[in-house]
């Protein structure tokens, strides 16, 4: 089977959070390119799909979600070619998309892929004669919020209660949704509710951050490593989680970092400050959604980094870096986000894309934010305003998740 190349698709990704909103898996989206071919192809999703699975084959889904669970979208001809058989079935779920009916031959073949190890979902569900008989072989339905209500949704989900499939509501933008479908006993939900921030008030920021914001003002005014020590020693649980993710895989260090003496006469204060921009959020990682944000906050960090690599020099590449990680700083912290960069002292053209997404790096950040909602529509138009090609941004997409797997966060 031929494929579509790379550069002519955008690919995306949605996380998928189960009742204690702890992240288990994410959605792999794609957006075709404009002018890319679609004639060896049934449909734009089929070409779309294509590309995708080619890219997780060369990538190994374990690289790319860790020990999370890929779900991809997969239509009827997609669902009936040997194709899928490149993909590792313990990490994949596909998702049978809506316009699929559930004919006797595709409901064995559903099975045949569950017999393999596949789990099976089925997207934008709706409850009819021509669908109910996927349900047999289904391990996740999923109900779009967005589509039906969430009254209809939540009668739904009352109504395939009798099946065993978990249940994933889709399209969740708000966290009043998510008590309610919450309360009605989803099973797992996917949406930006988690990163939307709500009424905000100015709080008092807890301990572990206020730390770790002092030592990154520290590092900005260039104080001495005596000072810089000391105020780490005050916190040993933040000196032992910086010392950890200093060692991890992600850092590619040839030798171990003993002290923190020791990583500020190896990484230089520009480096340190970059793993206390991880630090800071991953301090708050108890607290129920904080894993989920903070992975999508580090991996924006890493995204727009690997973009900035091919237009812009170090300093420019690690600002972007901290403006990818602090972007969700606000809903984190449960404060405005100038409140939060009243706090911090940072170079005028990092505050400006944290505030309104303006300046030299404001492009950057709005499209590490597309990427993760790619139905939106707006991937294309702004790569091409970072004069970016979609095969460059594929790469740096699955590098920021592979990397941040590495991380370990």
């Amino acid at each position: 089977m031929n494929t579509p190349a790379n550069n002519n698709a955008f690919v995306g990704r949605q996380p998928i959070l189960n009742r204690q909103q702890q992240l288990i898996g994410y959605e792999l989206l794609f957006r075709l390119h404009a002018e890319s071919s679609t004639a060896e192809f049934s449909s734009d999703l089929q070409a779309g799909t294509n590309v995708l699975v080619n890219t997780l084959s060369n990538m190994g889904a374990e690289w790319l979600v860790g020990n999370k669970l890929a779900f991809i979208n997969v239509a009827q001809a997609m669902l009936q070619s040997n194709f899928l058989e490149l993909l590792h079935p313990q990490r994949v779920v596909l998702e049978i998309v809506e316009t699929v009916n559930a004919t006797q031959a595709l409901v064995e073949r559903a099975r045949e892929l569950r017999g393999q190890g596949f789990s099976i979902a089925l997207d934008d569900f709706v409850l009819t004669p021509q669908t109910a008989p996927f349900l047999e072989v289904a391990n996740y339905v999923k109900l779009d919020v967005r589509e039906l209500g969430l009254d209809n949704a939540i009668a739904m989900s009352k109504q395939l209660r009798k099946y065993p499939a978990l249940q994933i509501a889709e399209k969740v933008e708000t966290k009043e949704e998510f008590r309610r479908l919450h309360d009605a006993g989803f099973d797992a939900f996917q949406g930006y509710y988690f990163a939307h921030p709500e009424t905000l008030t100015a709080k008092v920021i807890n301990p572990a951050y206020a730390n770790i914001l002092s030592l990154l003002n520290m590092l900005r005014n260039n104080a001495e490593i005596k000072q810089i020590e000391e105020a780490l020693k005050r916190d040993v649980a933040l000196s032992f989680k910086l010392l950890r993710y200093i060692n991890s895989a992600g850092f590619g260090l040839s030798c171990e970092i003993q002290s923190f003496r020791h990583a500020v006469t190896i990484l230089g204060y520009q480096k340190l400050y970059r793993w206390l921009t991880l630090l800071l959020v991953t301090a708050g990682a108890d607290n129920p959604g904080a894993s989920a944000l903070m992975k999508m906050a580090v991996t924006r960090g890493r995204f727009v980094e690997l973009i900035g690599e091919h237009f812009l020099d170090g300093i420019d590449r690690d600002n972007l870096f901290i403006v990818g990680v602090f972007s969700l700083l606000d809903v984190m912290l449960e404060m405005p986000m100038d409140k939060v960069l009243e706090n911090l002292l940072l170079p005028e053209t990092v505050s400006d894309a944290l505030l309104t997404q303006e300046g030299m790096y404001g492009p950057f950040l709005k499209l590490a934010i597309a990427c993760e909602n790619p139905e939106a529509g707006e991937i294309e138009r702004l790569a091409e305003q970072v004069q970016i090609s979609p095969e460059l941004l594929n790469k740096a997409h699955m590098g920021s998740l592979a990397w941040v797997e590495q991380l370990g966060v």
